[in-house]
């Protein structure tokens, strides 16, 4: 009966969704595109043996390249169907079709409506569902149940503050968790919040997002660029958040350091040009990525308006601000910093990736900062002390090794829920 209502409630709210996508499309018009696939319409063909894997976005479409390569890898008569919520997780899905080929497809996950829901899953007919990280949507998995699709939560986490959120949906939650076949979570923490608000059959795999490698050519990019610069130091502010730019511009002006470049990255390609005005507005000599043009001796600030150049950012950069954390946001990811042997400074809210930062903070690879004050502060220790700064560049690239392994763990508890890895 809740779910009933919940859906009834899903229905009645199409009209303010259909705002919000107007809403969004003033910014990218890609969410006007493939508009019948979020209520379950699909042209393209399917194959008989299909694997499916739901990344939402930009970060969890990043984070499932190592998933991906090995589900490609263990199950080869399959094809692997990705879907995504947002234009930029698609096209970042799109990225990964490109280095896969053609064992990869696209598409929409439906809104949580039983009808789309119903259509997806008649025209995809998965033999199995993999949700990433934290995407719950009762009628989908309820859907899934009915139709005995198999359907895991992986690399799955969950906040304290997600936590208390679904504890007050609990009623509809607690039957979405229980239809599960699996949950993968990503520490002890996680879990353990995670069985408060109704998941069964949990297991404690690690992060996946530890065994992304980055992309070679990147990272060579960044080293181009660090070589082009010289000795001039570089301080990143990566994945920043609305509020946060302002914040770090202010700080940096204060810095006073003319021979330091603000390399400034937000984390959604909509704010570019937000980002920019912000820069314009404060006076400080500007240089954009998008124009394919290095910073000069004059330039003050970059703008990081660019999409999957992170690890190039990350290699180029003497310290990485990361984004998110100076507001309540959470956080965004500093487990990609970590790969490129970037030290780090985290704001005090992390609570999204909280464990990756306790460990991060506590081998030396990052270090956590009061406020956006303190921030520049410890960039301005850090780079008068290249031997500290060498250290944590050290720590950074040991912490990332010493926490691999959760793909190979993931795909073993696949194995054990799977459809077989030949044909029938």
């Amino acid at each position: 009966m809740v779910r009933h209502v919940y859906s009834l409630l899903f229905y009645l709210a199409q009209p303010l969704i259909w705002l919000r996508l107007l809403w969004r499309a003033r910014r990218q018009p890609e969410y006007l595109q493939h508009l019948g696939e979020r209520y379950g319409f699909y042209a393209q063909t399917v194959p008989d043996r299909l694997l499916w894997l739901h990344a939402v976005s930009v970060g969890e479409t990043r984070a499932a390249e190592p998933l991906i390569k090995a589900l490609l890898d263990a199950y080869p008569d399959h094809l692997l169907l990705l879907t995504h919520m947002t234009p930029t997780g698609r096209a970042t899905g799109g990225e990964l079709i490109a280095k896969y080929g053609n064992r990869l497809l696209q598409a929409y996950l439906p809104y949580d409506l039983p009808d789309a829901c119903g259509r997806f899953l008649d025209h995809f007919k998965p033999r199995l569902g993999l949700l990433m990280e934290t995407e719950l949507w009762p009628n989908l998995i309820a859907t899934a149940a009915q139709r005995g699709v198999p359907l895991a939560l992986v690399n799955a986490r969950l906040s304290p503050k997600s936590q208390r959120g679904y504890l007050r949906l609990a009623p509809l939650i607690r039957p979405a968790l229980a239809a599960l076949t699996a949950v993968a979570a990503q520490t002890p923490a996680d879990a353990e919040r995670l069985l408060a608000i109704g998941a069964q059959r949990v297991s404690i795999l690690g992060n996946i997002k530890f065994d992304v490698t980055p992309s070679p050519q990147k990272l060579e990019l960044g080293g181009e660029w660090r070589r082009a610069l010289g000795a001039r130091p570089v301080w990143l502010a990566a994945s920043t958040r609305e509020g946060e730019e302002a914040l770090i511009l202010d700080a940096f002006a204060r810095l006073n350091r003319p021979d330091l470049l603000l390399l400034l990255v937000p984390r959604h390609p909509q704010r570019f040009a937000e980002a920019a005005a912000l820069v314009a507005e404060r006076k400080l000599p500007l240089c954009r990525r998008s124009d394919d043009v290095l910073p000069t001796s004059d330039t003050r600030v970059w703008l990081g308006d660019s999409m999957g150049e992170m690890p190039a950012y990350f290699a180029f950069a003497d310290i990485a601000l990361i984004g998110g954390t100076l507001l309540p946001f959470g956080g965004q990811n500093l487990i990609e910093a970590a790969a490129c042997g970037c030290p780090v400074l985290v704001g005090p809210h992390s609570y999204n990736f909280a464990q990756a930062t306790e460990d991060a903070i506590a081998c030396g690879a990052a270090r956590r900062v009061a406020d956006i004050d303190a921030a520049a502060n410890a960039v301005r220790d850090l780079l008068g002390n290249r031997e500290d700064l060498q250290a944590m560049r050290r720590a950074a690239a040991t912490f990332s090794q010493a926490h691999r392994g959760a793909t190979a763990r993931t795909v073993a508890l696949i194995k054990d829920i799977a459809a077989p890895r030949t044909a029938d």
